[in-house]
């Protein structure tokens, strides 16, 4: 297995800001700035949690919030696209999507990882494996799913659910099909 060669400083000042488990765990707001919108606070929160329990499950991180160009619009504007986590499991590489909501009541957070947003993961983690020499190696899509409840009336935060939903989907669906693989009654 080859490792990329980059710079983790990004990783590393992030999870830096991670509070240890003792102190503001549950508390979004006591390490976030206050002039972020509720929403992303949400989902930066949720990312935290979900690489705390990606580690205790036995990943490798190797980066976070990772932004790369993947092409143009038919504008002809550059397209970047974001892949939360980008982590090891044994010897796949995982590229993890973070989907973190207040409640479940609803939809489950992963229903918002729809067609699109699995192409654009698909397309950010290809750019990403060809940019890296990555292009052999074993990998997957995997999703965590995060459900933050609000505070309950004693004033105690609600304990974080979180579910590591593997292989979640695959590039098969994407690959163009050829006329010859077409079948037989078209």
């Amino acid at each position: 297995m080859r490792w990329p060669a980059f710079n983790t400083r990004r990783l590393k000042t992030w999870l830096a800001r991670a509070p240890s488990e003792g102190e503001g765990a549950g508390n979004a707001r006591a390490e976030i700035p206050a002039e972020v919108a509720p929403h992303l606070a949400l989902g930066r929160r949720g990312e935290q949690l979900a690489a705390e329990h990606l580690e205790r499950l036995g990943y490798a991180l190797v980066a976070s919030n990772f932004t790369l160009p993947v092409g143009r619009n038919l504008r002809g504007a550059l397209v970047r696209a974001e892949i939360d986590l980008v982590a090891y499991e044994d010897e796949t590489l995982c590229f993890v999507e973070v989907k973190t909501r207040a409640s479940d009541w609803f939809a489950a957070p992963e229903a918002n990882v729809d067609l699109r947003k699995q192409r654009q993961i698909a397309r950010a983690a290809r750019a990403y494996r060809r940019t890296f020499g990555l292009t052999n190696e074993p990998y997957r899509y995997d999703v965590v799913s995060v459900v933050l409840p609000q505070a309950v009336e004693l004033g105690e935060a609600a304990r974080p659910r979180l579910e590591v939903l593997r292989s979640f989907w695959t590039d098969e669906k994407f690959r163009k099909r050829r006329w010859a693989d077409a079948p037989e009654d078209y």
